[in-house]
């Protein structure tokens, strides 16, 4: 007897059925090449050959000198079916050992485990020697109902709906609070700058000015060091902080236990900072009754919010179009198959109706008019026009005869086809789209990944920048106090050089941490 070997290779470049046709047709040629199996979604090809007298690196090789890039897989764990049953009438162990030992000794089980408290069996089998309803069978003649587990079809998992409310519901708090803020911020900058003009022409004196500066509305002061300005950015503030900000406080404290530093920890820090610092100074200056009003922050955290939970609602949004394709993709499975069985000169002996799940390779599947194709396959028998658009998006239908591949889920038009399962489960085109889709929506994009990863030496370096700033101007004060006068404008005569010095450096490298927070790379 001939011993045959099965090898997987890994075949890249192919873009349509004709390809898979052409590897199929040339390698059937050669010597030692038993039989080949092309799946083109998962660019996977299966081939039983002869190692007496071809190797794999040889089959790889022929593949390659027919245009295509091709590697030997190692791991060929990837062929072996995995079976879950309920299993009904087990009253006790020695029904689950008689279970057990029985599927282990039929060849082709590679691995069996029941349980009897949940009624179900795990079973692992070799698809080439065995198929699912062979094992069932086994199971039946021991005198058992089983059935399949009913697998949920619906893409449920894929559902961003809940994600979608989440950053929405984030979005329009923030939004709702952030316009005002930002409405107060224009005013200023414009009565501002109409300010420093009038400061230009008129030559006004230091008191004047001051006198000119309180008169604004928005500069009055409710309390001595609290003005209106300041104490309404604070109010709206509060509910961003809180509301806004829920999730990106959760994400980042997941992400700090974990030790890593993340976006989400870049955006609390920042808008933390801002909204802690402005608060204190407003207590400071409440507590000495400033007469100038200090400088606050509280504009940067409802900002900040609204544009980075806008960009999560949209991703999310984008992913939940490619789940609602993905659910329709999945739709279009069909669930039964009807299996036949041929006698001599293909003479229909039976027929049978069965799970999907239950069709094995090799299995003879008829298709009727209007039918959808359970798994793909061969036409063996029978002539017929095929409406593959499913996959192809090609409009017109294909003419499918004796020997051409048919792809699950496409529709049989007018006539009754009989086909050869070649490709079953999770094997079909329509399941491989459906993993690759799958795996795009939960890993991330390369961008992201990288800015991730940047934003991990992002956040210490900021951190570490901002402690400089704050220890340069310490020491800046105290070589040349002038300077930071300078800079400081209508710091409280009567508090200390020391005090100045300090409150300056905080105020400086506050502003660093805020402004740094690289925002521009979570919001792109």
């Amino acid at each position: 007897t001939k011993t045959i070997s099965k090898c997987y290779v890994q075949v890249t470049g192919m873009t349509c059925a004709s390809c898979v046709a052409n590897i199929e047709r040339n390698l059937r040629r050669e010597d030692g090449i038993h039989s080949i199996l092309v799946a083109l979604m998962a660019g996977k090809a299966e081939v039983r050959y002869n190692p007496a007298v071809i190797h794999p690196s040889a089959i790889a090789e022929l593949i390659r000198e027919l245009g295509f890039g091709a590697t030997v897989m190692e791991n060929c764990g990837e062929g072996d079916g995995i079976l879950e049953l309920v299993v009904r009438g087990m009253t006790c162990a020695s029904c689950v050992h008689k279970i057990e030992s029985t599927l282990m000794k039929t060849d082709g089980v590679l691995y069996c485990s029941v349980a009897l408290a949940t009624n179900k069996a795990h079973i692992k089998y070799d698809p080439e020697i065995i198929g699912p309803r062979d094992v069932i069978q086994v199971i039946k003649d021991l005198g058992f109902t089983t059935s399949l587990v009913k697998k949920d079809r619906s893409a449920s998992h894929l559902d961003h709906k809940q994600e979608i409310r989440q950053w929405k519901r984030s979005f329009v708090v923030s939004l709702i609070f952030c316009i005002p803020v930002m409405g107060l911020m224009i005013y200023m900058m414009v009565m501002d700058s109409q300010l420093s003009d009038a400061h230009a022409h008129h030559n006004m004196s230091d008191e004047e000015m001051e006198a000119l500066h309180s008169s604004m509305v928005l500069e009055y002061q409710l309390l001595p060091g609290l003005s209106v300005m300041n104490f309404l950015s604070f109010l709206l503030c509060v509910p961003v902080q809180m509301f806004g900000g829920w999730h990106f406080y959760i994400q980042a404290y997941k992400a700090l236990k974990h030790k890593t530093a993340n976006m989400d920890v870049l955006i609390v820090l920042a808008t933390s900072i801002a909204f802690l610092y402005s608060f204190v100074i407003l207590l400071v200056a409440m507590a000495e009754k400033a007469k100038v009003n200090p400088v606050t922050f509280f504009d940067t955290p409802p900002m900040l919010f609204v544009f980075i939970s806008l960009g999560r609602w949209l991703e999310h949004v984008a992913k939940g179009k490619t789940s609602e394709a993905l659910a329709r993709l999945i739709s279009l499975q069909a669930t039964e198959a009807t299996i036949v069985t041929l006698g001599p000169d293909n003479v229909l002996l039976s027929e049978e109706q069965v799970d999907v799940e239950l069709v094995q390779r090799g299995d003879i599947v008829k298709v009727i008019p209007g039918g959808k194709f359970p798994v793909d396959g061969r036409v063996i028998e029978g002539h017929s026009m095929v409406d593959e658009s499913l996959i192809t998006g090609e409009a017109m239908p294909v003419t499918k005869k004796p020997g051409n591949t048919v792809i699950a889920g496409s529709v049989n038009q007018n006539g009754s086809l009989l086909i050869s399962a070649t490709h079953v489960g999770a094997d079909t085109t329509l399941s491989q789209i459906v993993k690759l889709v799958e795996e795009a929506q939960t890993s991330k994009a390369p961008i992201q990944k990288f800015a991730d990863k940047l934003s991990g030496y992002f956040v210490p370096a900021i951190v570490a920048v901002s402690v400089v700033t704050l220890f340069a101007w310490i020491i800046i004060g105290f070589v040349d106090f002038k300077i930071v006068e300078k800079y400081f404008l209508g710091y409280n005569k009567s508090i200390s050089a020391a005090e100045v010095i300090i409150r300056f450096a905080f105020q400086a490298s506050i502003t660093v941490l805020c402004i740094a927070c690289p925002c521009s790379l979570g919001l792109a």
